[in-house]
């Protein structure tokens, strides 16, 4: 008997079917359905060739996202014939992982097999990861993990030998072309945007299908009678965040291209880089310090002003802050990247190190040895030392190496820069030194 809180039939209407979301509506149910990824779907690609044998193995699916990763799971399951179980490891812990290992136990001995798609895969801790080796080994579950981030940095290498690590990349422009005409024919309506502010819309999108969804469906229920251009779209959208983790992979991935365009002489790369870098929020203070190593590992001698710019830059951005004095690094990232380049230095420092771990007990020789006693002075120490200063040139070309170590070569500058000028005094000070018989 209904209670009075109880809804009454015969006056309340039915409730309204929930809304399902747009990328929910147009997911595939194919795998040759899905959109981009040939690369790991062809028939040469890992999972492609996989399928076709009828043999799969458990796989790491690696990429950012919104490129497909729990939609290809699901579908993997779908052609296995495999019950498909989803957790994530954001929500998940022992107890929910041991209900689903019991479970999946349970099912193989009816006969089916278990994908278990775990999103996140990288948020389990070690111990966490180690509970899926023994239902992987005995074939209770076959393992589909997604990460956005490195799994050789993030996942065990225990569960790394027994996973397929698939790399799945960012969405192109021309996936996403056929993303948006997919979801036009499923709204039965194109969307309300001239070309160029079409093509923008995608571009905001970055590489993300589920991102690039959620502006189409936005764009989808504007009311409006003629099609919008690109600077009024951009005032009803709100511009995507781009994606930047400034303690994940992405971190890296950026400050290398920073520090290879740099490198490399290419002064509107490395501006576009860093550019990137702070607009995703990373640290000025950082990039400050990585700038200020390039100058010391690949411009060097080459141009001994470069490390000067770079400190002086550092102290201009602590004086003013952001945003002006983030100009003050651009200027300094153009610097470096127009500068000559040597990593002479930087050789000479490594294998010097090399050569003390290996020689690292010899004494110096005798005759630069200080004496501050006389008992020093009755064992040779500081015998024989020659003055430079009262030598011809200023240069006595004496050995400063161990007694019988062969000299070793560390210093090789180049014909750049600065250091051009520095190799034509090494050449002299060598040649001095094989007359004088140091």
């Amino acid at each position: 008997m209904p209670d009075l809180f109880d809804a009454n039939p015969l006056s309340d209407p039915p409730p309204a079917p929930a809304v399902r979301p747009l990328a929910d509506r147009i997911r595939p149910v194919r795998m040759g359905d899905v959109i981009g990824q040939d690369q790991v779907l062809g028939p040469e690609g890992p999972l492609g060739s996989m399928l076709a044998s009828g043999s799969l193995s458990s796989v790491i699916l690696w990429g950012p996202p919104g490129v497909g990763k729990t939609t290809i799971a699901r579908l993997l399951a779908d052609e296995t014939d495999l019950a498909f179980v989803q957790i994530s490891a954001i929500f998940s812990g022992v107890p929910e992982l041991r209900k689903v290992f019991d479970t999946a136990r349970l099912r193989r001995q009816q006969g089916r097999g278990t994908l278990l798609f775990v999103d996140e895969i990288h948020r389990f801790n070690k111990a966490q990861q180690d509970s899926f080796l023994p239902h992987m080994e005995d074939g209770t579950i076959l393992l589909v993990g997604a990460t956005t981030e490195n799994p050789s940095f993030e996942l065990n290498a225990a569960l790394m030998s027994r996973s397929q690590v698939i790399v799945l990349e960012r969405l192109s422009l021309r996936d996403l072309e056929l993303l948006a005409q997919r979801a036009e024919r499923e709204l039965g309506r194109t969307l309300p945007l001239t070309a160029p502010a079409r093509e923008a819309l995608l571009e905001m999108a970055d590489g993300d299908g589920r991102a690039a969804l959620n502006l189409i469906e936005q764009v989808a229920a504007w009311k409006i009678d003629k099609p919008v251009d690109q600077p009024a779209m951009a005032q009803r959208l709100m511009r995507r965040a781009a994606k930047y983790d400034k303690s994940g992979d992405e971190h890296y991935n950026l400050i290398s291209a920073l520090h290879k365009s740099v490198r490399g002489s290419d002064p509107d790369a490395a501006l576009y880089w860093l550019a990137r870098m702070l607009e995703g929020g990373e640290d000025p203070r950082y990039l400050a310090r990585r700038i200020t190593r390039m100058a010391v590992e690949d411009i060097g001698l080459a141009d001994p002003a470069a490390q000067r710019h770079c400190l002086d830059a550092w102290a201009l951005y602590e004086r003013l802050g952001s945003p002006e004095g983030e100009l003050a690094l651009a200027q300094a990232v153009v610097y470096l990247a127009l500068a000559p380049k040597s990593n002479a230095g930087y050789v000479a420092y490594k294998a010097a190190r090399a050569e003390a771990r290996r020689t690292g007990s010899l004494m110096p020789p005798a005759h630069i040895l200080n004496a501050p006693t006389q008992m020093m002075k009755d064992h040779g120490y500081g015998a024989g030392y020659a003055y430079d200063h009262d030598a011809e040139d200023a240069f006595s070309g004496q050995n400063y190496f161990p007694d019988g170590m062969k000299r070793p070569v560390l210093y090789i500058p180049v014909e750049r820069g600065f250091e051009r000028e520095l190799k034509k005094r090494l050449d002299w000070f060598v040649s001095q030194r094989l007359k004088r018989g140091g």
